[in-house]
């Protein structure tokens, strides 16, 4: 019996991911950094609270971090396992996919 996997198998690179059309068959924690680069900040917060890993957390961090509540993103960099990000919110971004898509 086959085994079906529901997100993308393919390697993307980052400019492949920055210029998808769609989020589906992406991984939550990808579909999360989509919504996140379309500003759609509700459609990933809600997916990066769902997702109970570091790189969840990371994700979760860095929307705070993007929405203006420091305090809350220090809480999500720890729970991470990170410093708060010294970057530019479109580096960290670049950071967060550029990390998840070699682990694809």
């Amino acid at each position: 019996m086959a085994l079906v996997q529901p997100y993308v198998i393919d390697i993307m690179t980052l400019e492949e991911f920055q210029q998808r059309k769609s989020p589906e068959k992406l991984s939550p924690l990808l579909q999360a950094l989509w919504h996140a680069r379309q500003g759609n900040w509700p459609n990933a917060h809600d997916i990066a609270q769902d997702i109970y890993t570091r790189e969840g957390a990371w994700i979760h961090a860095y929307l705070h971090r993007q929405e203006g509540d420091p305090s809350n993103a220090s809480y999500w960099y720890r729970q991470a396992g990170r410093p708060p990000s010294q970057l530019t919110l479109e580096q960290e971004w670049e950071e967060i996919a550029t990390e998840l898509l070699a682990r694809e």
